[in-house]
C-alpha cells in the first residue's frame, strides 16, 4: 500500500538529520546519501519517489487545452500518484506553466520539448532542499520555465536575468509565509508568483478562473491551517 503522507513505506512520519548518511532506497536497493529516513529506519530515493508521477505530470501537460497552471496543478494534485510532499512538485510547477503559457499563447506543439527539458532540469533539485539547500524546488521551477520559454543559457544577459529574479521573487514569497514545508502550499505560491511576473514582464495575462482552496490540510501533519492562504480558515481580504 503506498501513503500519500509520511513514509510511502509504512506511512510513519519521516525523521530528518542534520549529517547524511548512506540507505539503501526500500523501492530499488540503491544506495544512496539521505538525510530523510522514517521512523521504521525506510528511506525512499527522489527517483523512486516520484517515478510514476512524473510520467503522469508530462502527459497530462501534452494534452490539456487548459491555459490556468494553477488549474492544471490542482488537477494534478489529486491524483494519488503525486503525494502530500516529494520532489514530483519540483516538476509540476514548470509543467502547469509550460502547458498553460503554449496553450495560451497559441501553440500546443511546442509543450512535448519544453516539457522534456523542464522534467530533466528539475530532476536535478533533491528532495528536501528547502530545508538543507535554503532553495525550495516550487520556486526553482518557475526559473525553469522561464528559462525555456526565453531560451536562457548561462552566457545569456537578459533571458538570464529574467530566469534568476523569477526564482527569487518566488522563493521571497514561499519565505514570507514560513515553514514548515508544505509542497501544496509552496507549489500554488511559486505558480502564482510566475502568473504576476509573466503579466508584468512579458505582457501576458494567464486565465485564472478562481482562488485555490486547498483540499489536503487533512494528510498533511505540519499543516499552518488559519496561517496558509490556501486554508478555509484563512481571514478574508
Amino acid at each position: 500500500m503506498e501513503h500519500r503522507a509520511g513514509c510511502l513505506i509504512c506511512g510513519r512520519d519521516l525523521v530528518y538529520s542534520e549529517e547524511s548518511r548512506d540507505l539503501a532506497c526500500a523501492v530499488c536497493g540503491e544506495v544512496r546519501s539521505t538525510t530523510a529516513a522514517c521512523e521504521a529506519g525506510h528511506f525512499v530515493c527522489d527517483r523512486c519517489h516520484s517515478l510514476e508521477a512524473l510520467d503522469l505530470i508530462e502527459q497530462f501537460c501534452i494534452t490539456t487545452a487548459l491555459e490556468d497552471p494553477l488549474a492544471i496543478a490542482c488537477i494534478l494534485m489529486r491524483n494519488p500518484a503525486v503525494r502530500m510532499h516529494g520532489p514530483e512538485h519540483h516538476f509540476l510547477v514548470p509543467a502547469s506553466l509550460i502547458a498553460a503559457f503554449c496553450n495560451h499563447q497559441g501553440e500546443p506543439g511546442r509543450k512535448a520539448a519544453l516539457l522534456r527539458q523542464a522534467r530533466t532540469r528539475a530532476g536535478v533539485i533533491p528532495g528536501g532542499a528547502c530545508g538543507t539547500l535554503g532553495t525550495c524546488g516550487a520556486a526553482v521551477g518557475t526559473g525553469i520555465f522561464v528559462s525555456l520559454i526565453t531560451g536562457s543559457t548561462p552566457l545569456k544577459k537578459q533571458e538570464w536575468s529574467l530566469a534568476n529574479q523569477m526564482t527569487a521573487e518566488s522563493l521571497m514569497t514561499i519565505a514570507r509565509h514560513g515553514g514548515p514545508r508544505c509542497c501544496k502550499r509552496d507549489s500554488w505560491l511559486a505558480i502564482r508568483t510566475a502568473i504576476t511576473y509573466l503579466s508584468e514582464r512579458f505582457g501576458v495575462t494567464l486565465p485564472v478562473q478562481e482562488a485555490v482552496r486547498c483540499e489536503f490540510s487533512e494528510i498533511n501533519r505540519e499543516c499552518l491551517r488559519d496561517e496558509c492562504p490556501f486554508h478555509a480558515g484563512y481571514p478574508a481580504g
